[in-house]
């Protein structure tokens, strides 16, 4: 069973629909139900197993209802897919206020947090399970902007150092992916500017930006038995941005 958060878009749907396709059954968490639905449709369309997941996971008593109620319904997690995010443009740091520093670090770093102390009791006691978090090439200092943003992505990379750790003892295996550029709904207001796509060209030298697809394939190898003597790895799949 995987639980995959913010699947109701982009890199998390991609996520969910690639290991659907793999034979895993898959609780697609959102905090937007009609996205949430609408993937969990595409799972099913082609044969797979799926149940929406509608939590806010920066929210505590909302991760572990929504969790509990959806792991009575098909299972205990066996791979818990950390994707939930919010977008942060790329503002000076003088012009971030307060709200935009919580709200960032409230959804990716403490959902996070929130979504793996739910799963972790059940994945100690069958003494197995794959955490995949999902960082950013921004934790490495690729953008001269977008500070919050790097730093959150950053404390991710520092929890999955922390949890393979920790979890070891019970055959857990924590592991990140670091996206490059890629091209989704969370990142439209970029692809409308010509500037911005001149850069991708300039600096990637694969030439242009993933698909999520492409990301999902990275985490579907850190999921799967291929993946079993890799644990506090970090993997970027960013089309040579940074080497």
């Amino acid at each position: 069973m995987a639980l995959v958060t913010g699947a109701g878009s982009g890199i998390g749907r991609a996520n969910s629909v690639l290991m659907a396709a793999r034979g895993a059954a898959v609780i697609v968490n959102d905090r937007n139900a009609t996205s949430a639905d609408e993937t969990v449709a595409l799972i099913r369309r082609a044969g797979g197993a799926a149940l929406a997941c509608v939590a806010d996971v920066s929210d505590a008593a909302s991760v572990e209802q929504a969790f509990a109620a959806a792991q009575r319904g098909v299972g205990a997690v066996d791979i818990l897919v950390n994707n939930a995010g919010i977008p942060s443009g790329m503002p000076a740091f003088e012009d971030i206020d307060e709200a935009a520093i919580d709200r960032m670090l409230n959804v990716t770093v403490k959902g996070a947090m929130l979504c793996t102390r739910n799963v972790l009791p059940a994945m100690k006691a069958r003494r197995r399970g794959k955490i995949i978090n999902t960082s950013s090439i921004t934790a490495f200092g690729s953008h001269a902007r977008g500070s919050v943003y790097a730093a959150a992505k950053g404390a991710v990379i520092s929890l999955t150092r922390a949890w393979a750790r920790e979890f070891a003892e019970w055959n857990i295996h924590v592991n990140a992916v670091a996206p490059g550029r890629v091209r989704t709904a969370m990142a439209a207001a970029l692809s409308a500017n010509p500037a911005y796509e001149e850069e991708v060209r300039r600096r990637v030298p694969l030439g242009r930006r993933a698909e999520p697809d492409e990301i999902a394939a990275v985490v579907a190898f850190l999921a799967s038995s291929d993946a079993d003597y890799m644990t506090g790895q970090v993997l970027s799949p960013n089309g040579g941005e940074i080497m």
